[in-house]
């Protein structure tokens, strides 16, 4: 019988608490060994659910325990390269949420420490694992829409997060942008060659006191000269607007928006159906779920993970691109020694 797989979690905000559910829930072969956050409430509220046989305040208490194989860094931005290279000397393999770090300085020293103690390391762009999206890049590789021309990717939330959060969150471009600068290398499996970006606050006003927008458009070129674009905005009215399409020379693919049921209404002068589903936890659902069977099997398998540390890299040095772009005005070339 195969040995389940002990992890701990580091850090029980809402990304955290979802993967502990999904970790007791939805993904065997892993038993989830412990808990840590500096929260006592957070603790509290969690050893009351779920029956985890550590909760300690210190994360260290989890990287210091032999039988512990993997932790999950779901901890506040600012904390996780520092724990990632503690976890590496440690010898526990890594599921990273995004970013790595804000510097790009500081994804390097944890990259390299990842790398010097030859442990797993996903990151945690879960878009990736979503079904459907994956679909259409398999269809994409399988050549079935021909040579690509043209990316399109929609992402707006249906409400701005508080401005307290906007604040530490490194800008749009790198808590936003950044999932959609990683569907964009993963949709053509490409390399972008440009980007530049455009845009304003028209949601909320004060977002801008603090170096801020919330609309944006980012066109990009790939290596392999085709095109893209990528439009956010902070609040769609109607709920999570989650969209791509790949125009190629032999066709096109479209995947929609995920709604909450396929009932149409036709009517004399319309007609309607659900509205999208509001929030990101429902949207992808399936895709954490996803991630974290595909963690679990790289690490039982001795197989490398498909989202890597340069991939997390990657997606920092776009955002960059799109905040030196934007301040700019022009095109930005993009390359991982950049900013």
């Amino acid at each position: 019988m195969e040995k389940d797989l002990n992890v701990g979690v580091i850090g029980l905000g809402r990304i955290g608490k979802l993967h502990v559910h999904n970790l007791f829930a939805e993904i065997p072969g892993i038993k989830l060994t412990g808990v840590s956050d500096i929260i006592e409430d957070s603790l509290e509220e969690i050893s009351k659910k779920y029956d985890i046989p550590i909760v300690k305040n210190d994360y260290r208490y989890l990287l210091d325990k032999k039988e512990i194989d993997a932790v999950i860094i779901c901890s506040s931005t600012d904390t996780h390269a520092p724990i990632m290279i503690e976890a590496a000397q440690a010898g526990k393999h890594i599921f990273c949420e995004k970013p790595i770090a804000l510097d790009l300085k500081e994804i390097d020293r944890a990259l390299s420490a990842v790398k010097a103690a030859g442990v797993k390391l996903q990151i945690g762009f879960n878009r990736r694992f979503d079904p459907s999206f994956m679909k259409a890049k398999e269809m994409v590789q399988s050549g079935k829409i021909g040579k690509p021309h043209i990316v399109k990717i929609t992402s707006r939330d249906p409400a701005p997060p508080p401005l307290d959060y906007i604040k530490i969150s490194g800008g749009i471009f790198l808590d936003m942008t950044i999932h959609d600068f990683d569907m964009v290398r993963y949709l053509l499996d490409e390399e972008v060659k440009a980007l530049m970006a455009v845009g304003n606050c028209l949601v909320d006003p004060d977002i801008s006191k603090y170096n801020d927008i919330d609309t944006a458009i980012v066109t990009f070129q790939y290596k392999n000269s085709a095109w893209g674009i990528i439009d956010n905005s902070r609040q769609a009215v109607y709920g999570y607007d989650q969209r791509i399409e790949i125009f190629g020379s032999g066709g096109c693919i479209q995947v929609g928006n995920k709604i909450p049921t396929e009932v149409l209404l036709y009517g004399e002068e319309s007609a309607m159906s659900d509205k999208p589903v509001y929030f990101f936890l429902e949207r992808y659902n399936d895709a954490y779920i996803n991630e974290m069977k595909h963690f679990s099997e790289c690490i039982k398998n001795n197989m490398n993970p498909s989202v890597n540390g340069y991939d997390g890299k990657m997606a920092v040095v776009m955002g960059y691109a799109a905040k030196e772009s934007f301040k700019k005005g022009r095109f930005v070339e993009i390359n991982d020694s950049q900013f």
